[in-house]
């Protein structure tokens, strides 16, 4: 006799906590995440469903497998993976546990997800993130992207929290944590705070130019140096 785990049939699809590092595709028109463990190079979007990563037929979540998506149920569970050197750039995701799904004491491994909220930690240098920043790796066709403030954009490809929201879509929200409350910023409009952000973050940009153009002065149009 083999023996059948329960079924649950929950009104509303359950939460989960995960952690995963935002990504933008090579041509900047679409934002999503990859994962950090097993799944890692198969990047997805905010709705999605899972394949086996190991390439087999089945659908997933198989049970003789460990494929599919992965989540905990406790927020602070997933905080806590934040804490290790490789993972300190990746985004807190809370996410609704779509479709089949197999419960286990710590969490979910599940067909479909929706990722509702994204976020993402302080800068490098403490401040609170005003923008998603090249983060000096990737998967093919995906630039990752970590938390930056204004100050050290420093000419990489970065997009704001606003646009990275719009370009994922399906409703995502992306906010910045800090030591105070979170701040969102969504694709239903901008408050004071976003939009300073975003100000802020353009005139770093405009800064970077500047000092580009005051270099190619001191050297001259002929390559050598003004006197």
């Amino acid at each position: 006799m083999r023996l059948r785990l329960p079924e649950e049939r929950p009104a509303e699809p359950p939460t989960g906590y995960k952690i995963a590092h935002p990504v933008l595709s090579h041509d900047g028109t679409r934002a999503g995440f990859t994962g950090v463990s097993l799944g890692a190079a198969l990047p997805y979007g905010v709705l999605a469903d899972a394949s086996c990563v190991y390439g087999l037929r089945h659908r997933a979540p198989h049970r003789r497998c460990d494929c599919g998506f992965h989540c905990v149920h406790e927020r602070a569970a997933a905080e806590a993976l934040l804490c290790t050197a490789e993972h300190r750039t990746a985004a807190l995701l809370e996410v609704s546990v779509l479709g089949a799904y197999i419960r286990f004491e710590q969490g979910f491994r599940y067909a479909r997800q929706r990722v509702r909220v994204a976020t993402v930690g302080p800068c490098a240098c403490g401040a609170v993130a005003a923008a998603l920043a090249d983060a000096g790796w990737g998967r093919p066709g995906r630039r990752a992207l970590a938390p930056s403030c204004a100050g050290c954009v420093h000419g990489r490809t970065t997009v704001s929290l606003a646009s990275f929201a719009r370009l994922a879509g399906d409703g995502l929200r992306v906010v910045a944590g800090s030591a105070g409350t979170p701040q969102p910023t969504g694709t239903d409009g901008l408050g004071v705070a976003e939009l300073a952000a975003e100000a802020a973050l353009l005139q770093a940009r405009l800064d970077w130019f500047q000092t580009q153009l005051a270099r190619f002065g001191e050297a001259g149009p002929d390559g050598g140096r003004q006197g």
